[in-house]
């Protein structure tokens, strides 16, 4: 497995179906996150960056195609659905909303790993797809980043220089207000890293970009700490 290798979201409420999956996935090269349903799906899809949906179909409360389509909506980014081999009308129906593949179950696993491989390829290779608003402005505290321009600018309208790894820190902190991030979640999302070797260096920007922007970085009062949790951006943020 690489610091590259694409991260793949299974959902399935069966574990005796979505656990040995998964470590199929792992030891083919993949970097795996578990939900055993829709809502802990739609959970792990705003905190991690999904390169690719595994998707049962029927699942208890809110179905795989229902999920699917909120993905859809929100989301480039790929779907491959498990069916039943009798859920024929499931399956066009997710494919009208937008899913990518299916496989019909019983499966071979190789055979997933084939066509996620193949629909990765198609799709890019395997780089989040979440439709980022690249051109969104948000503003928080006496702060407004601005993301088309890559830029982060004080009250004043003075912009504050951000190297690569500092913007993409805190455009991932100020689309996720108010939300605690730990280190693994936060190098996701940012760079599709495994937390365990580089879990420093989000603390190393994280100091970086408190120097510039808290009133006190010994104190600070907008990215704050979460002791065995990980990291938060402690106040609202508006998009402009």
């Amino acid at each position: 497995m690489t610091e590259s290798s694409p991260h793949i979201l299974v959902v399935d409420d069966e574990r005796a179906i979505r656990e040995p999956l998964s470590r199929y996935l792992k030891e083919n090269g993949f970097r795996v996150t578990q939900s055993d349903g829709s809502a802990d799906a739609r959970s792990k899809l705003s905190a991690y960056a999904i390169d690719l949906v595994v998707l049962d179909i029927m699942m208890p409360g809110e179905d795989g195609l229902s999920l699917c389509r909120h993905i859809r909506a929100n989301s480039d980014v790929p779907i491959i659905l498990l069916t039943a081999r009798t859920e024929e009308t499931e399956r066009i129906i997710g494919l009208e909303m937008g899913a990518d593949d299916y496989v019909s179950k019983p499966f071979n696993p190789r055979e997933l790993v084939a066509r996620i491989r193949v629909v990765l390829r198609r799709m890019g290779g395997g780089v989040m797809r979440q439709r980022a608003p690249e051109l969104q402005s948000y503003r928080f505290a006496n702060w407004v980043l601005k993301a088309g321009e890559r830029s982060l600018v004080d009250a004043e309208g003075v912009a504050v220089p951000l190297s690569t790894g500092e913007y993409n820190l805190l455009l991932a902190l100020v689309t996720h207000p108010n939300q605690v991030l730990s280190r693994d979640q936060l190098l996701d999302l940012t760079q599709g890293r495994e937390a365990q070797a580089f879990d420093r260096a989000i603390d190393n920007q994280i100091s970086r970009l408190r120097r510039k922007i808290e009133a006190d970085p010994k104190s600070p009062a907008l990215i704050r700490t979460v002791w065995g949790g990980g990291y938060t951006l402690a106040t609202d943020v508006v998009l402009l």
